[in-house]
């Protein structure tokens, strides 16, 4: 992955969602999140929407808004809103909610931290998978190769770090890198929705899976490692490069607060 192939990747996203602001309807698709009903179909809209750009990092979004643009009355909407809040791509601002802001200086502690827990994540596995299980998450990688939408790659669960921190048997690594593939969710569905990057990132995956079933302690270490630190890399580089199309409203300061905010664009 290159930082280069990502900002492309970001910036056809953009595009993608400038070009569909008003154009939004509801997802017949139940999710595994755990919701259905309303409140699911408008939330996995709405995280879509954010996912794809349509809905920018600092964009304020305003209830009545959000009823209109997706067909739904205020009690989905707010429950909505409230698992997003949960998932770190909402916040509350003021009396309303607007888009968490990109902050380029969590991101980068964010994929120290990563390299990390996952380091440990893959020599504890090299000591416990079966080859049963390493070939089932074998399956899951393949799956990635897949073209996807929003709410398809995130009701899908495909993600093989979480997936390998299962195979620890230790709640507590699995928490752990579940909040923190979670917390880059955006800029890791760029690289999920360009098929380039999905190929090097099926490269690499199972590369570290064929370490691990080879128990070769100290390989998978060093590829999961160089894995994680060229995906930081690349998403940093290219979020850096992307303030000119997004604008200071998108990206956090110092102290976490964007310079600006605009408001959801439309009311349908």
């Amino acid at each position: 992955m290159t930082s280069k192939g990502f900002a492309q990747s970001f910036l056809l996203v953009y595009e993608f969602g400038m070009a569909n602001v008003n154009t939004t309807t509801q997802s017949e698709t139940v999710g595994q999140d755990g919701t259905d009903g309303i409140a699911g179909q408008i939330l996995r809209q709405i995280r879509a929407d954010i996912l794809s750009l349509t809905l920018a990092p600092g964009e304020v979004v305003v209830e009545r808004r959000l009823e209109a643009r997706y067909g739904a009355s205020r009690t989905p909407v707010r429950e909505a809103l409230a698992r997003l809040i949960a998932d770190g791509l909402v916040e509350r601002h003021g009396r309303g909610y607007r888009v968490t802001p990109l902050d380029i200086a969590q991101l980068r502690e964010l994929f120290e931290f990563r390299e990390e827990i996952e380091a440990i994540v893959v020599r504890k596995v090299c000591q416990t998978a079966t080859p049963e299980s390493l070939a089932a998450l074998q399956g899951s990688v393949d799956r990635g190769l897949d073209s996807m939408t929003p709410e398809h790659w995130l009701g899908a669960g495909l993600d093989i770090h979480v997936e390998l921190a299962a195979l620890t048997g230790n709640r507590f690594l699995v928490e752990a890198v579940r909040d923190a593939v979670g917390r880059a969710v955006r800029p890791r569905w760029l690289l999920a929705s360009d098929a380039n990057e999905r190929l090097t990132a099926h490269r690499e995956h199972s590369e570290i899976l064929r370490l691990i079933a080879a128990r070769d302690v100290d390989g998978a270490e060093r590829a999961v490692r160089a894995h994680t630190r060229a995906v930081g890399v690349g998403i940093l580089a290219a979020l850096e490069g992307a303030r000119r199309i997004l604008g200071a409203r998108s990206f956090a300061d110092s102290e976490g607060a964007p310079s600006s905010a605009r408001t959801i664009r439309g009311g349908s």
